[in-house]
């Protein structure tokens, strides 16, 4: 029977006592020139099976913008290839806690995989608790993964512009308020600083405790945030510099029981180029 999991987010003990029960993703990320990478990170030490759920690859290659969501076919093989069969459980994690661990997690789900959930605080609460790290790499086995792409969990530009005009939907942007007041350089070339008009600035670190990297509570999230002026009944679009840590907002909403976000795939990466889009600076309007 296959095990269901006890909520979108689990502790290194519940993981711990199934670990042989669930597919393990280390979804760790590192920005382009970061060294070490992703990839050395995860071959340096990762929980035991843990298989590498590469963001940088687990994409549609073909786009000019980074990692932008493959096809369902595309993904439903790569999906396979880690081992993810048909309604498995899977908890995915990254080295920092919730930083690129809910692109992970999204991506299922947007693909049609609702078995899956975070491990509270990641890589870190995992070896803070002591428990074994390897640098083993995993015997993997092919499966059958059947996406069923749920398409109201992604958005786009055009989307996004149309929205500007009529917000229908909040947009809150996962960067730092330097970033996101555009008093800083983005860290792609060529993109403009600011943030899309009228967004909410909610920087993703603030979702978790800094000492131990843990998800903050329900009620402490909530207050987070209303603090960014988001009002939690009314449509919700996330962004961030290219749809990593935007997903890490969703995440924290779904545990809000917002479970309907929608992602900007292209987020800054896409806004930010050429002339096309608006763009506004310092810090974010009242609501």
């Amino acid at each position: 029977m296959t095990l269901s999991l006890p909520g979108p987010l689990v502790s290194s003990e519940w993981l711990a006592r199934h670990l042989n029960d669930v597919v393990v993703l280390d979804a760790t990320f590192t920005m382009p020139g970061a060294d070490p990478d992703a990839a050395a990170i995860y071959a340096a030490g990762h929980i035991p099976g843990a298989r590498f759920f590469d963001i940088e690859t687990i994409a549609d290659t073909a786009s000019p913008l980074p990692h932008m969501v493959p096809s369902a076919q595309e993904f439903a093989q790569i999906a396979g290839r880690l081992g993810v069969a048909d309604g498995a459980p899977v908890v995915v994690y990254d080295r920092a806690g919730l930083m690129s661990a809910g692109r992970a997690w999204w991506m299922l789900r947007m693909f049609g995989h609702e078995n899956v959930a975070v491990l509270d605080g990641g890589l870190k609460a995992w070896t803070d608790e002591g428990r074994p790290v390897t640098t083993d790499l995993p015997a993997l086995a092919a499966e059958r993964f059947t996406p069923a792409p749920r398409r109201d969990l992604v958005t786009d530009r055009a989307a996004v512009l149309a929205n500007v005009t009529d917000q229908t939907a909040q947009v809150i942007d996962a960067r730092s308020a330097e970033r996101f007041e555009g008093r800083v350089p983005e860290p792609r070339a060529g993109l403009r600083s600011g943030h899309i008009p009228h967004s909410r600035n909610l920087p993703f670190n603030l979702l978790s405790d800094p000492a131990t990297g843990k998800v903050l509570p329900p009620e402490a999230l909530r207050d987070v945030f209303l603090q960014a002026g988001v009002d939690l009944d009314r449509p919700i679009i996330t962004s961030c510099g290219s749809g990593v840590t935007a997903s890490a907002l969703a995440f924290a909403l779904a545990l809000l029981g917002r479970t309907d976000v929608a992602v900007y795939d292209g987020s800054w990466s896409e806004w930010g180029q050429g002339t096309q889009t608006p763009v506004a600076t310092g810090p974010a309007e009242d609501a």
